[in-house]
This record gives structure tokens, C-alpha cells and sequence, in this order.
């Protein structure tokens, strides 16, 4: 990709200085193979400050996913300085990435990645166990978010046919393991499972 393939959009006026929560310096991203050198990104600029609106855009194969994962901690690039805030993340440890991933960084997926054996309300509740938050914050914060978006009423597993058909999108799962969702009734079956916790 070179500089212009991908373009940030902004739609806020932007803060004033010292507000910045992320700046890529001359970011390049090249992937090796035995036969193949592919340049994903090449000397790419970009500062994005607090309160902006920004969309990264461009065409089929021009480094988006690549920027987007670089962006995440999800991957390093070749060369260039990330600075997320005012500190550089390359010296960041893998632990350091999960806790900032956990902590600051929140995704969006298109596909959800959600956990198909888990019900609704432990799919939300995961990553605030990752955080270590106790357990009757956990319930409050995930019964307050699923209330907020019309949720609350789910008890099954996210794979099962009742919410696949409305909100998830999941394929259904055996006739074994389906079950029947209402406000006030439990799965009728469920999936063994392995203790998490």
C-alpha cells in the first residue's frame, strides 16, 4: 500500500494539542514468505485525537485490516513508531498488550466472535473476568449493558437457534443442544461444559 491507498477520514474538529491518543510515524508493514515479499503498508502517517471520528478507507487489499490490527496491538509493524497516547508501544510485552487491549482498545468484530457455548450474558461478561473485576460488579455492569440494547431477556447459549435467528447471526447447533429462549425460561438442554473460572 502506499501513503495515499489508505485515507483517514475525520468528521469532529479536532481537539486541541496534547489530546492525542494515537500517532504512527512512518508505519510499514512487510510480510515475508519463501518466494513472496508483500508491502501491506508503507510509510504510513496518522494522528487520531480524542473526540474525532475517524474511518479508515480504501480499496480491497490496501492494508485496512493490516492498519486496524497494527492499531490493536494485534500485530507489529515492520518499521515506524506507534505511539499510543505518548508512549511507544514496540517495548510493550505480550501481557503489557492484553492488559492495554482489555483496558483501552475495544473492538467491533463483522463476524462477532462470539463463544458459541457460552450464553449472552457470559459472552459479555468474559472480558471483565479477564480484568479480574469481582463477580457482583461483573453482574451488575453486564445485566446494566445487556438492559441498555434490549438483551437482558437471553439465557442461552449464543449459537442457539433463538438468538442466531435475531441478533447473532451463529449457525444453529445440533437438534441435541438447541433449546427454547423466553424471558422466563431456561434452556431446555444444555452443552457440557468445562469449568472457565
Amino acid at each position: 500500500m502506499n501513503e495515499t491507498a489508505v485515507q483517514a477520514v475525520t468528521r469532529d474538529a479536532r481537539p486541541a494539542a496534547g489530546q492525542r491518543l494515537l500517532h504512527l510515524e512512518g508505519v510499514t508493514k512487510v510480510f515475508l514468505t519463501d518466494e513472496v515479499e508483500t508491502h501491506a503498508l508503507s510509510n504510513v502517517h496518522m494522528t487520531v485525537h480524542q473526540g474525532e471520528w475517524v474511518a479508515i478507507v480504501g480499496p480491497s487489499g490496501s492494508g485496512k485490516t493490516t492498519l486496524l490490527a497494527i492499531l490493536g496491538l494485534l500485530d507489529t509493524p515492520t518499521s515506524g513508531n506507534y505511539l499510543l497516547g505518548d508512549r511507544p508501544v514496540a517495548g510493550l510485552s505480550a501481557s503489557q498488550r492484553a492488559w492495554v487491549r482489555n483496558r483501552q482498545i475495544g473492538f467491533i468484530f463483522q463476524s462477532f466472535n462470539l463463544i458459541g457455548d457460552l450464553t449472552v450474558f457470559e459472552n459479555v461478561e468474559l472480558p471483565l473476568t479477564y480484568r479480574g473485576m469481582p463477580a457482583a460488579e461483573r453482574k451488575r455492569r453486564v445485566e446494566s449493558a445487556l438492559e441498555r440494547v434490549g438483551m437482558a431477556h437471553r439465557t442461552c447459549p449464543a449459537s442457539s437457534p433463538a438468538v442466531s435467528s435475531s441478533a447473532w447471526r451463529w449457525p444453529a447447533p445440533s437438534p441435541a443442544t438447541r433449546c427454547s429462549c423466553s424471558p422466563t425460561s431456561p434452556p431446555e438442554t444444555s452443552t457440557p461444559r468445562t469449568a472457565r473460572r
